[in-house]
């Protein structure tokens, strides 16, 4: 067991959306990733999706409605929710997803 500096994982990350694992829990991966614009709208069949916010503020756009994160808040989308996480300054957040999920989600809308 070792500690996680999530600020010097997420110093390395120079793209965004492209997340990197930090730690396993329970059987799901926990990642850390950069976000920097509108990523492509998606859903997960089979998984809910989490987002924590670090640092910044990334808007969770959905069909129906929009959801703002800052730092220290955090939205779980449920499974088959259609959704586009948009970031208009550089933010920092966590994931926890199982392994198998594609990290461009399942299907794209």
């Amino acid at each position: 067991m070792n500690s996680v500096k999530l600020s010097a994982v997420l110093s390395n990350l120079s793209e965004p959306w492209q997340p990197a694992t930090v730690a396993h829990f329970n059987g799901n991966e926990v990642m850390v990733a950069k976000a920097m614009g509108a990523y492509a709208w998606h859903k997960h069949e089979n998984t809910d999706d989490l987002f924590l916010v670090l640092k910044g503020n990334i808007t969770i756009e959905m069909r129906d409605r929009s959801v703002h994160l800052g730092p220290g808040e955090m939205l779980v989308i449920p499974r088959g929710v259609e959704h586009r996480p948009v970031a208009t300054e550089e933010a920092h957040f966590i994931l926890i997803e199982p392994p198998d999920t594609a990290k461009d989600g399942t299907t794209f809308v």
